[in-house]
């Protein structure tokens, strides 16, 4: 079955993002969900050896956003505000990310998200607020128009 050209549009759109060049994720995104993947190397590291807050942050936020923007086709949607639980330090591996919408009204959606390691162990949590804004998504770099 082929991929709702939506949902295949945002996963060029994440890719195509200047910042992923740094981080070579793989993403899959779902009605309401989302998940992504990255390798993990010393490059991501604080000088205790560990990866960062700043990359569990970027983890959760996008499978958060890539889950509230499957069901937003028009706009991309802005991150208002977001609360990191970090759980596990990680350094090697993987981290994998999973995003799914809990609540969405004609004004915010409501999305939780959750990083994993190679594992499967929880490393870290968040949930964010994330409202439609105005930039339309055939606008945005790598979109294609569905």
């Amino acid at each position: 079955m082929e991929k709702d050209k939506h949902l295949a549009a945002l996963e060029a759109m994440y890719l195509a993002a200047p910042i992923n060049a740094i981080y070579q994720p793989r993403i899959s995104v779902g009605e309401g969900q989302s998940e992504i993947e990255i390798e993990l190397h010393e490059g991501y590291f604080h000088a205790a050896g560990a990866v960062h807050g700043s990359v569990y942050f970027k983890m959760l936020d996008d499978a958060a956003f890539f889950a509230v923007n499957s069901l937003e086709r028009e706009v991309f949607v802005l991150t208002t505000s977001f609360t990191v639980y970090l759980t596990r330090p990680v350094s090697l591996g993987t981290m994998r990310s999973v995003g799914r919408v809990v609540n969405s009204t004609k004004s915010q959606f409501i999305a939780e998200s959750v990083v994993y390691n190679s594992e499967g162990k929880e490393i870290a949590r968040g949930s964010g607020v994330f409202v439609r804004g105005k930039v339309k998504l055939v606008d945005a770099r790598g979109y294609v128009a569905c």
